[in-house]
């Protein structure tokens, strides 16, 4: 039996106002995992949403777990692997909500991550862009480039939301901030605990939905700030 068909994974999707597509990603992702006789299952966390995507994510077959306020995707994450931990998962992944992730790249991950024996595996939408405007392109390679001069990790796609996480990983892997800098955050506490980090190919789906969800280049400059005074706090705190 394959290693990964043996593992028991988690897959967590932090959702914001996603009633409209959640039910497609949760079906997908379900159906995979089937489709390869995983032990798995699908969690979303509802970010405080005011719309119905905890209804639609849970008539769909995922777990779901409510944040009442709105607090992040940084902190929906945290949440989401915290509940893989504490439940004696083996294997986590995120992926974002809104569609843009292929199930088959969720489950490529998995089977890497066991095969190069690494901890946090993250998603490169950038080592292959096609699909992606060059807007988009250029605004994920510079925040890379800021991840790589403040916390020295080489990333293609540091912004990556499909990442797969190892045991060790859920055990030991935590960050403090609760915005889209989360992100370049998690890579550089990987880092400081000495997990091995790798990056694998994935595409991205990008639909008039997704287009209009997730972070834009203006953000980019909110990020850069945030993950600086970060940085500084514990240099001179």
């Amino acid at each position: 039996m394959k290693r990964e068909n043996s593992a028991k994974i988690c897959v967590v999707i932090p959702a914001y106002n996603e009633a409209v597509v959640i039910g497609d990603v949760v079906r997908g992702m379900n159906r995979q995992l089937r489709l390869h006789k995983l032990d798995g299952d699908v969690v979303v966390v509802n970010d405080g949403s005011r719309d119905f995507t905890s209804d639609e994510a849970r008539k769909s077959g995922a777990i779901v777990i409510e944040h009442i306020l709105n607090s992040g995707v940084g902190s929906a994450t945290a949440t989401g692997l915290s509940y893989a931990n504490q439940n004696g998962y083996q294997i986590a992944a995120t992926m974002d909500a809104d569609g843009q992730h292929a199930p088959e790249d969720v489950l490529h991950g998995i089977k890497e991550i066991i095969d190069r024996n690494l901890d946090l595996l993250i998603g490169s939408r950038l080592i292959d862009s096609t699909g992606m405007s060059r807007l988009k392109v250029i605004g994920n390679q510079g925040l890379s480039f800021i991840t790589y001069l403040l916390f020295g990790v080489k990333t293609t796609d540091s912004q990556s939301g499909l990442r797969i996480y190892s045991r060790t990983a859920l055990e030991t892997l935590r960050w403090q901030t609760n915005g889209y800098e989360f992100c370049s955050e998690m890579i550089w506490r990987a880092n400081q605990r000495g997990l091995a980090i790798g990056e694998y190919p994935v595409k991205a789906i990008y639909t008039d939905y997704s287009k209009g969800k997730g972070q834009n280049n203006w953000n980019a400059i909110n990020i850069i700030k945030n993950l600086l005074k970060r940085r500084i706090m514990e240099l001179f705190g």
